[in-house]
């Protein structure tokens, strides 16, 4: 009897800690009993919140789910604007499960990638036109939040633009006349009565997702057509450059030109004038003179002549040939001869 009682205790033990779940903060449970979700009274999905939790052992599996905002980077894109111009976008989405039954059904057991590449499908077909609708001017400036708004209300609302994509692994057509939405066709492939109630087919709410945001990260024009843009933009400082240097040298050759004739006339003036008052200067002297010496010839005669031999005997060498009658030696001679002549 002891011999049982121990493997029996082990085995109630691992009973107990098989059938026992915890679901975490920010996540949400499925429970599959023989891999069908497990539904509630009214045949809704059971979604588990927070918390311990309990399971029939061995036959029932848990599926775990992320229940906080999730981050999708979509890579950059071409779009085309509505003046035919091509534009390379770059965007960002987050969004976050509201339908926890229906996300693990439509993408083939809770896998986020079917989510995303659905997501990012539809979040591109939207933006090819939204932005085919405006031209760059709109998607630069303000009005850029309203096209984000109408992206994301499209994307939880619905649009008639095309039928939705639907992801080849989530679901298949049944041959019934309402065409429900049956499991996805995986390992873990659901019976065919987890059904889920109809909704907008072109709806993020048939993934059981809602989108809360939707940014453009950066706008850029290609490369083939930056590089056009710049090189105009070039030329034309270039231009205008060139402009202004030549415009530059015209006023410089301007202000050079008036700066000599103003020089010229300047020098011109004051050289008039200094030769007027050089002149004037010559006449007053020359009739102070004048008038000075015409009062005594003699002494006027006597003093020149003293002049010219101070001028002439500078050195004890010079040499002066001359007659000893000489007019020029009149006041070397003896006074009474000086005076007489």
């Amino acid at each position: 009897m002891r011999k049982l009682l121990i493997p029996i205790i082990v085995i109630v033990v691992v009973g107990i800690f098989t059938s026992l779940f915890v679901v975490e903060e920010g996540s949400r449970g499925i429970v599959l009993r023989f891999g069908k979700v497990l539904r509630d009274s009214q045949d809704n999905p059971k979604v588990y919140q927070p918390g311990l939790h309990f399971k029939m052992p061995l036959i029932d599996s848990v599926k775990l789910l992320d229940a906080r905002i999730q981050t999708m980077n979509n890579q950059a894109d071409r779009f085309v604007t509505k003046e035919t111009k091509d534009l390379i976008v770059d965007s960002y989405v987050k969004w976050k499960i509201i339908d926890f039954s229906r996300y693990y059904l439509a993408t083939g057991d809770g896998n986020r990638a079917n989510a995303e590449r659905i997501l990012n499908s539809k979040l591109s077909d939207r933006l090819r036109s939204e932005i085919g609708q405006r031209d760059i001017k709109d998607l630069v400036t303000d009005s850029r939040g309203q096209l984000m708004q109408d992206v994301r209300n499209a994307l939880n609302n619905g649009y008639e633009d095309k039928p939705s994509e639907v992801a080849p692994a989530a679901t298949e057509a049944s041959a019934s006349s309402q065409e429900e939405r049956k499991a996805p066709a995986t390992a873990d492939t659901l019976p065919v009565d987890n059904k889920l109630p109809l909704v907008n087919a072109n709806s993020m709410a048939e993934l059981g997702i809602q989108v809360i945001d939707v940014r453009i990260k950066q706008i850029n024009l290609p490369t083939e057509v930056s590089d056009a843009i710049y090189q105009r933009m070039r030329a034309e400082r270039e231009a205008v450059a060139r402009r202004h240097r030549s415009q530059g040298q015209e006023e410089a050759e301007k202000i050079r030109a008036l700066a000599d004739y103003r020089v010229t006339k300047t020098i011109a003036e004051a050289e008039r004038e200094a030769r007027m008052t050089r002149g004037s200067g010559d006449a007053t002297a020359a009739k102070l003179f004048a008038d000075a010496f015409s009062q005594n010839p003699d002494f006027y005669a006597f003093i020149r002549s003293l002049r010219a031999y101070e001028t002439s005997f500078n050195s004890g060498s010079d040499v002066m040939v001359l007659r000893p009658d000489s007019e020029f030696f009149r006041y070397m001679k003896s006074p009474s001869v000086g005076l007489k002549q």
